[in-house]
């Protein structure tokens, strides 16, 4: 398994070991399709599961009270993250986090993107420099040219203005 992380174990639920997770993923029913989850480092298959408003109900083998659920608050649970597909052009946003962001034309290094901010029209990326500056760009095409977590680097092509100061 090549484990991403998926939500948070936030609360339990009744007595027979069902845990409430809150999922970090854009659609909280592809945990309905998890055969198992990994909590540390135990994996769990998963006997069912249910979205319930935001969160998602999960029933794990062998955790059958709620004695043994509680030891698994606030827990991060991960999945196989052969599960969530990407079209072309698609990252996970824990793949984005630290990639090294240089100039598409003069090859300048901007910096570090060290967290994603997701603003409903468009995400909006933070890049820190060594200083501790902190710059945002728009992930937009006209901005991110080039994403390659694999080389561990983003190339960019600020809009005009957006780093004058």
């Amino acid at each position: 398994m090549k484990p991403i992380e998926t939500g948070k174990i936030v609360n339990v639920h009744g007595i027979r070991g069902e845990v409430k997770v809150q999922p970090w993923c854009d659609d909280p029913e592809i945990f309905q399709t998890f055969p198992e989850v990994q909590i540390g480092q135990t994996v769990y298959p998963v006997q069912s599961a249910r979205v319930t408003g935001t969160a998602v109900l999960l029933k794990l083998a062998g955790v059958d009270d709620r004695e043994t659920a509680e030891h698994l608050r606030n827990r991060i649970v991960l999945a196989d993250r052969s599960l969530f597909p990407l079209a072309e052009g698609f990252f996970f946003i824990t793949d984005l986090i630290g990639l090294e962001v240089l100039d598409a034309d003069s090859g300048q290094n901007y910096g570090t993107l060290t967290e994603v901010f997701q603003t409903g029209a468009n995400d909006v990326y933070e890049i820190t420099d060594l200083e501790g500056k902190k710059r945002y760009v728009p992930a937009i095409r006209n901005c991110i040219i080039r994403t390659s977590p694999e080389e561990g680097r983003m190339e960019i092509r600020p809009l005009e203005g957006l780093f004058d100061q």
